[in-house]
């Protein structure tokens, strides 16, 4: 068992970074197509929103399907999608592909719930080891991107990708097993529709909501980072992209996070990381002449932000596993269209007025986060 919890942390971590990969080369981007930042930045925004897309229609299925043919469908589509991007002749194109791999890339969401149905561990621990890796995925992503654009090209990063997605894929053909859906009698329709009745529990939509808000914090940061570290500091691709490794500590503490909400519960847990998400945004707006404020922030944003997606899908798990898909998609779907509108809304404030609006933004998005979730926190069991 222990083997195939790694390969599915391998496969969260390979499937993740396909979502980041263009935020180290926006600059980039703008500069091949000669466009504006805002409309390189588009490219970001659609793969958020595609992905929220195909959380919506794809992982439901997880609770009605085998989700072995299901997860390797997806891994092969989505291959085929990262071609396209690398074949982009317009940004056109590119922003089209970058929705298509968005839809097609909701694997994670999938292994997740699966995830936990196989180990019978605890449900928090497992979901830190799982995220601990998609985690990792995202970090290196970002740094191999950056990395690799520099000395050859952004299109050389989505060719790597490609790769990455077929040794990964070959792999889950030989170790993944057969996990028939919870509830094979419900029809597609069905499952859709049974969404808004399960987003009416207030625990729920507490949590969702809670996660939207982090989230748009995480994608106000994200996607304008490129921009200031470029201008203020004038840093290449290659120095951003290694960027993302100053949070890399995120990846090693999700585990605790899970641990966290084992053992003294949810509430606690997310008090404690959504306070660390506003203590990193206050040291990105203080330090913001400062490259080493700028790690320190980094550093916080990323621990607080995975540690608080960490427990509140542990506290989702703790309901019933015949939901356990649809209570992802239900929190995925918000959180990334909360990192869709952060990462718009960063774009756009940075062009307007500057970095102080964009911390801001994500400072006022993570204070009204804290007493949303740590009411729906109260209406679950202590500890989960």
């Amino acid at each position: 068992m222990r083997a195939l919890v790694i390969l599915l942390a391998v496969t969260c971590a390979v499937t993740s970074s396909n979502i980041y990969l263009l935020q180290p080369v926006l600059d980039q981007v703008a500069h091949d197509f000669a466009v504006s930042e805002a409309t390189a930045g588009l490219c970001a925004t659609s793969t958020q929103i595609g992905y929220a897309a195909g959380i919506l229609l794809l992982v439901p299925l997880g609770d009605r399907l085998d989700r072995r043919p299901l997860i390797l469908a997806l891994m092969g589509l989505t291959t085929l999608a990262l071609a396209a991007a690398a074949s982009a002749p317009n940004i056109t194109w590119l922003v089209v592909a970058s929705a298509a791999i968005g839809l097609l890339t909701p694997v994670p969401q999938l292994v997740l719930p699966l995830g936990v149905a196989l180990s019978g561990q605890g449900t928090g621990r497992v979901v830190g080891v799982l995220q601990a890796g998609l985690l990792t995925g995202l970090l290196a992503s970002r740094a191999y991107a950056g990395v690799l654009g520099e000395f050859a090209g952004w299109r050389q990063v989505y060719w790597c990708s490609v790769v990455l997605m077929i040794v990964t894929g070959l792999a889950l053909v030989l170790r993944l097993p057969s996990a028939p859906g919870t509830e094979p009698e419900l029809r597609y329709g069905v499952l859709l529709r049974s969404l808004p009745g399960l987003f009416r529990d207030r625990g729920v939509a507490g949590t969702c909501l809670a996660g939207a808000l982090v989230g748009c914090a995480f994608g106000a940061f994200w996607n304008t980072l490129s921009f200031v570290l470029t201008r203020n500091f004038g840093f290449g691709p290659a120095v951003i992209g290694l960027f993302g490794l100053v949070a890399a500590s995120s990846a090693m503490t999700s585990p605790m996070a899970g641990r966290l909400a084992d053992r003294r519960g949810a509430r606690t847990g997310q008090v404690v990381l959504i306070t660390t998400v506003l203590a990193g945004w206050l040291a990105l707006l203080v330090g913001q002449g400062s490259v080493w404020w700028f790690v320190v922030g980094t550093v916080l944003l990323d621990v607080g932000v995975w540690g608080n997606q960490v427990v509140s899908q542990a506290l989702l798990f703790s309901r019933g596993s015949a939901e356990h898909s649809r209570l992802n998609t239900l929190y995925f779907v918000t959180r990334f269209l909360g990192i869709a509108a952060g990462s718009g809304l960063g774009t756009r404030l940075w062009g307007s007025s500057g970095w102080g609006a964009v911390a801001a933004c994500g400072l006022l998005a993570a204070a009204c986060a804290l007493p949303i979730a740590v009411r729906a926190a109260r209406r679950e069991p202590a500890a989960v």
